[in-house]
């Protein structure tokens, strides 16, 4: 008979001293749901897995032949379950090995007290993060932003002590894998506490290693249309950023609902558009530092910052080992965070305005006018209120005229064959500028019907009914 809860489907298969520790052990403690189980077990790692994956009628498969782990995965992927052997002759030693002391918690899978060595329990209670021992991060330096991690979703404090070593350690994180810090850096980004993990990676020391563009942020100063310095505003976006994705409403009035189904859509390296929008938060400002100048007149300013920005930011997920797809989409959010700013002095817009706003964003349309949302709202130096009323009210209509282009760009009542035809221009750059124009005007109501349309083009191809052949 097949069993669909994986902590069932274990007590019956598991013939030898076995336990649930770790995480799984954390969260059922603090009573949070969890689909992600480590079992430690005297014994055969192999047999264990692929009995309960016989008994669930789940997939097996090796993830690490070097450490005997096996894993577990239900085919609908609900949960998945690593079956790994003990570390060392006994429980209370394979959790002597582990990072923190609320991690180092096991749980005999047919029933039986705790075994707590460190007294985790105790920390799960003072919601307190501490090491096991003091060479714990020195076993693995990328505990280090684990630290930081565990802390903004569990909201937990971490202790000084633990602080202190964590910050010791920071230096050996250029040994850790990319991949393992991207990691580690998205569930940061991802957790509504981001802003508490940020400050802790600050705190141990770990910013200035796997992001030292953040850090260089730091006591650059700007115009008196800032309040904050770099580093402060880009918290400060990162915060609104945040506030934006738990009740768009708020900002975007009618376009809540859709801005919230948006936002949930996946993107890409298991993130959806709302968590990469944190990405493109964090970045957006990034050359700053590097685009400071001022002017004779003592003026600051940062020309340019927007296309240097979105070098950096692709450089700088590439170095994570980031996605493409995710690398394009930060860098497109960085390269036009400034458009729709510009066009506030230029309202009320005219639909080709509107248009090339739209052509030119693509395919980060939705995103960056969000983006810019949380930028001006995190802008409150000088005439902050007025400003940001007016760019509010913009990007609101923007905002629906980019939900409505996703669903379907415009397009000429013309196809580009059809045109070519009517004209007698051949396919090349000629017939791509008579179509780029046809659309610019369709979506402007310059052109409604095809016979409109085929007048357009052959006054754009400079013809009377005979193009060039």
């Amino acid at each position: 008979m097949t069993i669909s809860d994986p902590m069932e489907a274990l007590v019956r298969v598991a013939n030898e001293p076995a336990w649930l520790v770790g995480g799984a052990v954390r969260d059922r403690a603090l009573g949070r749901p969890t689909d992600d189980y480590d079992v430690a077990l005297e014994g055969d790692a192999r047999r264990l897995a692929r009995s309960l994956a016989r008994c669930a009628d789940a997939h097996v498969f090796a993830l690490s032949e070097a450490f005997g782990v096996w894993r577990v995965v239900d085919r609908a992927r609900r949960w998945q379950v690593d079956v790994l052997p003990l570390a060392g002759h006994s429980i209370e030693a394979d959790l002597a090995g582990r990072d923190f002391t609320v991690n180092a918690i096991a749980e005999p899978l047919r029933g039986g007290p705790h075994v707590d060595p460190f007294g985790g329990l105790s920390d799960i209670r003072e919601r307190k993060l501490r090491m096991v021992s003091t060479r714990a991060f020195a076993d693995d330096p990328l505990r280090t932003l684990r630290l930081a991690r565990l802390a903004c979703e569990l909201d937990f404090v971490a202790d000084p002590n633990t602080v202190a070593a964590a910050a010791a350690s920071a230096p050996a994180l250029v040994q850790v894998a990319p991949e393992r810090i991207f990691a580690e850096l998205k569930r940061i980004l991802a957790s509504d506490r981001a802003l508490q993990g940020l400050g802790l990676m600050d705190a141990v020391r770990a910013t200035e290693v796997v992001l030292p563009e953040l850090t260089a942020m730091r006591g650059v100063e700007q115009s008196p249309y800032h309040h904050l310095d770099v580093y402060g505003h880009t918290r400060s976006v990162l915060a609104e950023t945040i506030a934006l994705s738990l009740d768009p409403g708020r900002p975007l009035r009618e376009h809540g609902d859709a801005v919230a189904r948006f936002l949930a859509e996946p993107l890409a390296d298991e993130l959806t558009r709302g968590q990469a929008l944190r990405f493109g938060a964090l970045l957006h400002d990034v050359a700053k530092p590097a685009t400071r100048r001022v002017t004779s007149e003592g003026r600051v300013t940062f020309i340019g910052h927007d296309a240097v920005g979105a070098e950096m930011a692709a450089v700088i997920l590439g170095r994570l080992r980031a996605s493409e797809r995710l690398r394009e989409h930060v860098a497109g959010l960085t390269r036009h965070h400034l458009r729709l700013g510009f066009l506030v002095h230029e309202m009320p817009l005219g639909r080709r305005t509107i248009y090339r706003y739209l052509r030119d964003a693509e395919p980060v349309q939705v995103d960056v006018t969000l983006l810019s949302v949380a930028d001006r709202l995190a802008t409150r130096g000088r005439g902050a209120q007025q400003a940001i009323a007016r760019h509010l009210e913009l990007a609101r209509q923007l905002l629906g005229e980019a939900l409505a282009w996703r669903e379907g760009r415009p397009r000429p009542p013309l196809r580009g064959d059809e045109v070519a035809r009517a004209v007698g221009v051949r396919p090349g750059r000629a017939l791509g500028r008579i179509l780029a124009e046809l659309e610019e005007a369709s979506f402007a109501g310059e052109i409604t019907s095809r016979e409109q349309a085929i007048a357009r083009a052959r006054e754009l191809a400079g013809v009377s009914g005979v193009g060039e052949r």
